[in-house]
């Protein structure tokens, strides 16, 4: 209680570097909770742009698919695989594609791109395409529809109702068909490649065109009762489906770059974290010696007087001991303030691109609880480590050479 009295006393002696030196450690932690909850916020925008957009938040397909989308290689009795995910728990819905790629044809321009055959039912309930429509209407099962991106609309030079011929290959034959379809929408998503290169038209139709039958598809979409279940591996989907010939990939698999940004924005706090310690542990141990200076002669008289050097350090020890809990609280509240402001009024990064996806001009932080319990025990931690030098200088303080000094 002596050490404590003594160490809030010194700290009263100069109120005016106590305050600053807490606000240099406040400050930082702030800065290192706002920005872990801007990361957060953005990788929310990264990952939503991908699960809720067009790719969900899983996948099944016929292994080797994706390499090139091989028409030819489809998922057959597909029933099987419904039957599978309609008696999982996890999965919250599903969507069952065709996909082929083909010459896309106006009366002004020629294209190539990637037509989608959707149940328009389904795909409602697994990402955002009815939301995506900004002219016209979404599928509503009628044969000849099609729906198309902004940019492709413009590099076609079509409009709602206008004509479009698709040419692509059957499954198994490679011969080629043609089928005419008409604008029955324009969507825009935001990511450039699905807003200049993609096409989508009712499931049944698709099939039709490509010569495969109800029972045979290229691709499951899925959406899970809770999106963390899609990266774990030991997920009752992955171990039912995955075999020699099916493969089940979760949207962090099926996104190199993406999970390479996530993988990157792990270390981003990190770096930054240490980078605003680094510097408030010199500004705690530039404090800490100007405080000892200042009561140099003091600590002569108290080593003349028999007291230990670990008393000494003690003291040092819990003065940075008490501006380090100071500081924390000052910073954790300061922190929830503007973290919950800009939660809902989001930070202006203006208008950008990361692997193709377009990021809007506000970026909404999100708080985590992590981020008030596990940050201030790394500021109080690394504070009290700054603190180690002073508190060895002051613990070997020679008292005839203190006295000295202070003449």
């Amino acid at each position: 209680m002596l050490t404590l009295k003594l160490a809030i006393r010194n700290l009263l002696r100069n109120t005016r570097r106590t305050v600053l030196t807490a606000m240099l450690i406040g400050f930082s932690l702030t800065a290192l909770i706002l920005v872990d909850a801007l990361m957060l916020g953005m990788l929310d925008i990264l990952v939503n742009s991908i699960t809720k957009n067009l790719v969900g938040e899983a996948q099944i397909h016929r292994a080797g698919f994706r390499d090139n989308f091989d028409v030819d290689l489809y998922l057959s009795e597909t029933n099987k695989i419904r039957e599978t995910l309609d008696q999982d728990p996890t999965i919250a819905a599903y969507s069952e594609r065709v996909l082929a790629g083909g010459m896309l044809s106006s009366s002004y321009n020629v294209a190539t791109g990637l037509m989608y055959g959707i149940n328009a039912a389904s795909e409602r309930q697994v990402t955002q395409l009815p939301d995506a429509i900004i002219e016209g209407q979404y599928l509503t099962g009628k044969s000849g529809e099609i729906l198309i991106g902004d940019e492709l609309a413009e590099l076609l030079e079509v409009g709602l109702g206008d004509r479009l011929v698709i040419t692509l290959s059957e499954a198994d034959t490679s011969e080629l068909a043609q089928t005419l379809f008409r604008v029955a929408g324009i969507f825009k998503f935001g990511i450039k490649g699905v807003d200049k290169g993609v096409v989508f038209t009712n499931l049944g139709q698709a099939r039709g065109v490509i010569g495969l039958t109800n029972e045979q598809s290229h691709e499951f979409a899925l959406r899970f009762t809770d999106r963390a279940l899609a990266t774990l591996p030991d997920t009752a989907v992955y171990q039912n489906l995955n075999t020699s010939e099916v493969e089940t990939l979760s949207w962090l698999q099926l996104n190199k770059p993406i999970a390479s940004i996530i993988e990157l924005s792990r270390f981003a706090s990190l770096i930054i974290g240490s980078i605003l310690f680094i510097l408030a542990g010199l500004g705690v141990i530039n404090s800490m010696f100007m405080s000892i200076y200042e009561r140099i002669y003091e600590f002569g008289v108290i080593k003349a007087l028999g007291t230990r050097p670990a008393r000494v350090a003690g003291l040092i020890m819990t003065e940075a001991l008490l501006i380090a809990v100071i500081s924390c609280i000052a910073g954790l509240i300061l922190a929830y303030i503007l973290g919950a402001y800009t939660s809902v009024h989001g930070v202006p990064m203006g208008e950008y691109q990361v692997s193709g996806i377009a990021i809007d001009s506000r970026i909404l932080t999100r708080l985590e609880p992590y981020q008030f319990i596990q940050f201030p025990i790394y500021v109080i931690f690394l504070t009290l480590v700054a603190a180690i030098y002073p508190a060895r200088f002051a613990a070997r303080i020679v008292p005839t050479e203190a006295l000295q000094r202070s003449l």
